[in-house]
Parts: structure tokens; C-alpha cells; sequence
């Protein structure tokens, strides 16, 4: 079946829904309000999906409870309101579970234009940037793969495609393979945001030459590895406070 464009096994279906409508769902709530309900603070349990899909990425503020959905409803309403994300039960989505965690991950997303791509562009890339095209229109088997390590991989570092690529390793390979200044029309141009303060990496992308670019837009399960046209990538990227840098690649 095809998911933004691209296609997907039904294993990564039933993968899908398990971290998208588990059985028994994280929820983050007041350490005294824990206690009082006797539920165990259990962050151990939680794996990267579960926390890519209700968004617990700051766990200092209250205890990590697991519940069912017959146990949620005992919380106060404020309690359910605060929590980050909506819930998904088996119960309410019986019967159309792929349509409902399709249109999960389809929702405020744009579809992969691998498809859209001239074999010719592809082939002139096969040499600077020679797994993008094998990359492109897929998505991760898990959380954690991430934009850094697409570039990286796309550029031929072997593993990088499937390794939550922390800043450090991509700056090491920014400055080793890299030149600053390129330009958006020409393949191989590294195109690299930054915050405004201190400068930190917070996401790149790269090239492919006739107005196409490669991204992978977060670490989550649901974020493909896609082709979009330079505008609609730059349009998707920006974020307040951010600015666009390039390099290009030596």
C-alpha cells in the first residue's frame, strides 16, 4: 500500500499500529497524583516509537504511568487534557486501524516525489551522492534514523542511514567532506539550518540537482526519507530562529 507516495509492507503496518494504538499508553502525571493512585513510575518501558508518537520528550515533570483505556478514565479530565498528545485506543479505531494510522502519518506531511524524479538527474548523482536513490521513498523500520544521518548515508557513509546521528559525528563529516557556499540548483549542495544563537546544527538536507532535495524531516517512525522540490523543502524546514547556511561537497 502507499503512504505518502511511497510503498509500504503490511509487517511495517502491523509495526505501525502497535506504536501508534498500544494496548496500554503512556501518560505523564503529577508524582502526588501517582502515589494516591498507587501507579508506578515506569520510564524504562517506554521505546523510542512510543515516544515519537505521544511526544514525551521531557520527562523531569511528573511520573510516567502506563494504563489502559478503562484506566485512563479515572484520571481527572485536566489530567487527560494536559497530556501531549491524542490518544488512539484499539477500541475507538476497530475496524479501520491501517485508515487511521495512514492518516496519522499522512496528516500535515507532503508525499515523497521520488517517483517524479528523471532517471537522468538520478543517474548524474550516482557517483557524489551514490545512495540517494536507493534511499529515497522509504521509511525507517524503527525510531531514531534522522536527517544528519541521510545526508551521511546518502553520501555513501556505510550505516549511517540507520543511526540516530547525533551533531558532533555530522559536523566532523560537514567539515571533512564539505566546502562552505553552494547553490540550490547545482547536486551535492549540503543545505544546512542552524539556530540563531549559538549556531547549532538543527537539520540538513541535500541536493540532487534540477530543483530536487533529499531529507529525512525528524527521527520518528512516521518521517520517510523523501524528494521534494528545493522550495517545498526549504518551505517545510524553516522554523523562527533558524537560518539556512549551505556547503557543497568537495
Amino acid at each position: 500500500m502507499l503512504v505518502l507516495g511511497i510503498e509500504v509492507s503490511d509487517d511495517l503496518l502491523d509495526r505501525w499500529l502497535g506504536w501508534f494504538a498500544p494496548q496500554e499508553q503512556p501518560f505523564l502525571i503529577p508524582p502526588d497524583l501517582a502515589a494516591a493512585l498507587n501507579l508506578e513510575d515506569d520510564r524504562n518501558r517506554l521505546t523510542p516509537e512510543v515516544r515519537d508518537t505521544f511526544c514525551l520528550y521531557g520527562l523531569d515533570r511528573g511520573a510516567l504511568v502506563w494504563l489502559s483505556e478503562t484506566e485512563a478514565r479515572r484520571l481527572p479530565a485536566s489530567v487527560r487534557r494536559s497530556q501531549s498528545a491524542p490518544r488512539h485506543w484499539p477500541s475507538s479505531i476497530r475496524g479501520r486501524e491501517v485508515e487511521a494510522v495512514v492518516k496519522y502519518v499522512e496528516k500535515g506531511r507532503r508525499p515523497s516525489r521520488h517517483g517524479d524524479v528523471p532517471a537522468a538527474t538520478w543517474d548524474a548523482v550516482s557517483s557524489t551522492i551514490p545512495k540517494a536513490r536507493r534511499l529515497a521513498g522509504t521509511f525507517p523500520g524503527r525510531s531514531g534514523p534522522n536527517c544528519f544521518g541521510t545526508v551521511m548515508a546518502a553520501c555513501g557513509v556505510d550505516g549511517a542511514e540507520d543511526a540516530w546521528m547525533l551533531r558532533e559525528p555530522f559536523e566532523d563529516w560537514l567539515a571533512e567532506r564539505t566546502a562552505k557556499g553552494g547553490h540550490d540548483d547545482e547536486a551535492g549542495t549540503v543545505l544546512v539550518w542552524r539556530s540563531a544563537g549559538g549556531g547549532a546544527v538543527q537539520h540538513a538536507a541535500i541536493t540532487l540537482g534540477d530543483g530536487w532535495a533529499l531529507h529525512k524531516p525528524s527521527q520518528g517512525w512516521m518521517s520517510p526519507t523523501k524528494v521534494l522540490t528545493i522550495r517545498d523543502l526549504k518551505y517545510s524546514a524553516r522554523a523562527k530562529g533558524q537560518r539556512l547556511h549551505r556547503h557543497h561537497l568537495r
